[in-house]
């Protein structure tokens, strides 16, 4: 509990007690009517001072107007004990709210709390903690079991276990060794590793994750901005509704005394505090969005939690979202492929393509570089050299038949390498970008349960490969051999063709396809830790490489809509009913002071729902 919270409830014990006394007590009227209004001022006097307050700021109109008016019109009519009672159990339900927000806020924070207190350096032989602030591009920092990664950097020595839970979502700790790359706000969890830093804390991954989460409230959806201004045209509207009912009735019917309307319009204005709209729904949302965060899912604003949730077609990348943007070697064809790879691995060993990465990742061993001379780097076609003096050539068909060495062509889908030995051929290897293991069964879930009536597949590769990838994982269409230009058109064109509230998603890796994040109405980001251009561009950013987290996001939007759209209409029906009630003369202050606080705290509780998300 909080120092104002705890402020709050003594007010309200205090209150109790001298209420209790008041009623115990044989005290004369003018003593009771004394303890009436010291009761009230204490519980009441910041209610009345802010509404003084805001009558010089022009924000007249909201619920400690509302409050202060019902309960000073209830005294000038001898209801003191009802005065005294609203205002108190307003002050309760005031403090439940406060409690129920400052919860939700402190779970997120919890499930956020990857802000790196220090850094360890190392000066004159011993460990120095400074401010991740201080830390420069290029300095080693020191990071011991059970200590947060300040900032971000690729690792120089040791080797340990990391906990990404703060940033994934996943309780499954990864390994770090040397040359990895590692992020702010993971946990060391086993050994103590030396890291050299590659970004400065202000662009850091933990400082971008805080920055995003810090700043999602601003971004509100078109429900909370009718919320917004419902409130702002809602309460001048009740204010002139209960002048009317105060003095109007007497006129037209004589058994009305001005007295008793005016007692109605009192109980007219507690009951149309719109404390549970104003509070629950944006609190609805925020819950969806800490939700979120719980499962890895950072989402920049209520507005694309929003638009998720309307989402009827995605659009995928291909490369390192529905594959694993990693090539290997899928097949190998040769009467002898221990001499294939081997002379492969040789030739490519001093490559850093990815072509030669995935090849010499299939060998698992390293081979005697002594044996390779003469190596020639043929632009687009391959490589010649010499392996244990003979000639040898690997590359594709071109570079085969250019040295008019005969060999079949060959129709796999993936890029093709030819492996020629003195000028006979040996066989070919093929390299793809694998499917991820998921990508098939998250298209299903996404058609059948989340109700998405399209997916597409943009990709810059060739026509075979995107329209196998396609067939093999279930997209609905594909558009293939396209620059990042012609992505943006297959996307404005798509959503043309979307009718009413229905949204069009786009999931990329960020890197290469920020104007179509941009440009699309929710932008999703895949795999994007650490990526500058995802987090800069994307509306939606999944911390890791599950692309089942896009059913996750989904899943959670639509229920957080859910969430808020039950808080509206209960809110507002309770609200009519007991207007009508309170209009009538039926309803009094304590059904009154329900309609407002228990309403209040009864959709509160709804929209805290939205937080409770199983990982």
């Amino acid at each position: 509990m909080t120092k104002k919270e705890r402020k709050s409830l003594i007010k309200i014990i205090i209150a109790m007690i001298l209420l209790i006394m008041v009623s115990i007590l044989p005290v004369n009227d003018i003593v009771k009517l004394g303890l009436y209004i010291i009761t009230y001022l204490i519980v009441g006097y910041d209610v009345v001072w802010k509404a003084i307050k805001n009558l010089f700021t022009g924000q007249v109109f909201d619920e400690h107007f509302l409050m202060s008016l019902a309960t000073i019109g209830a005294f000038a009519t001898g209801e003191y004990l009802e005065a005294v009672l609203v205002m108190l159990l307003y002050q309760i339900g005031e403090l439940f709210q406060s409690y129920a927000v400052g919860k939700s806020r402190r779970q997120i924070t919890e499930l956020m709390d990857i802000r790196p207190d220090y850094a360890n350096i190392e000066q004159d032989g011993k460990l120095v903690k400074v401010a991740p602030e201080e830390v420069s591009l290029g300095d080693e920092i020191v990071v011991k079991p059970g200590e947060k990664i300040p900032l971000d950097g690729i690792v120089k020595d040791g080797e340990s276990m990391l906990d990404t839970s703060a940033l994934t979502g996943e309780s499954v700790p990864r390994k770090a060794k040397i040359n990895d790359t590692v992020l702010s706000g993971c946990i060391n969890k086993t050994g103590i590793l030396k890291i050299e830093v590659t970004k400065e804390f202000s662009e850091s991954t933990a400082s971008k994750i805080l920055d995003l989460v810090e700043n999602a409230s601003t971004k509100k959806a078109k429900t909370e901005n009718f919320i917004t201004k419902f409130a702002r045209y809602y309460t001048p509207i009740v204010v002139v509704l209960a002048l009317c009912l105060a003095f109007l009735p007497p006129i037209f019917i004589r058994d009305l005394t001005v007295l008793d309307c005016v007692k109605r319009s009192m109980t007219f204005l507690v009951i149309s505090c719109p404390c549970a709209l104003v509070i629950s729904v944006p609190l609805g949302f925020f819950g969806g969005i800490g939700g979120a965060s719980r499962q890895g899912i950072l989402i920049k604003g209520s507005n694309y939690l929003e638009a998720l949730s309307n989402t009827k077609t995605i659009i995928f990348d291909k490369t390192g979202t529905l594959t694993e943007g990693k090539f290997q070697v899928v097949k190998t064809e040769s009467k002898d492929k221990d001499k294939l790879l081997e002379i492969a691995v040789l030739a490519e060993s001093f490559s850093s393509h990815p072509i030669a990465l995935a090849i010499r990742e299939k060998a698992k061993k390293q081979l005697d570089q002594k044996r390779i001379k003469n190596v020639k780097e043929v632009a687009g076609k391959g490589i010649t050299a010499k392996i244990d003096g003979k000639e040898v050539y690997v590359g594709n068909i071109k570079l085969l038949t250019d040295h008019k060495i005969e060999c079949p062509e060959v129709s796999d889908i993936g890029t093709i390498i030819y492996v020629a030995l003195e000028k006979e051929f040996l066989g070919y290897i093929v390299i793809a970008d694998k499917v991820k293991e998921n990508a098939k069964e998250t298209l299903e879930e996404l058609k059948h349960k989340n109700h998405i009536t399209t997916t597409v597949m943009l990709t810059g590769d060739k026509k075979e490969i995107a329209s196998s990838i396609a067939k093999e994982v279930g997209v609905d269409k594909v558009y293939s051999e396209l620059l990042p230009q012609d992505k943006v058109d297959k996307l404005e064109m798509i959503l043309k063709d979307q009718v009413g509230e229905n949204k069009v998603a786009f999931v990329g890796d960020g890197i290469n396809d920020a104007p179509v994040l941009t440009r699309a109405d929710v932008g999703i980001a895949m795999g994007a830790l650490g990526s500058d251009a995802a987090i800069e561009a994307s509306d939606v950013v999944i911390m890791d490489d599950d692309i089942s987290k896009i059913n996750d996001a989904i899943n959670l939007s639509q229920r957080t809509i859910r969430i808020v759209k039950q808080n509206i209409y209960f809110a507002i029906g309770i609200k009519v009913f007991f207007l009508i009630l309170g209009a009538l003369g039926v309803a009094n202050m304590m059904e009154a002071v329900f309609a407002d606080v228990g309403v209040s705290v009864i959709a509160i509780l709804n929209s805290m729902r939205a937080l409770n998300v199983k990982k």
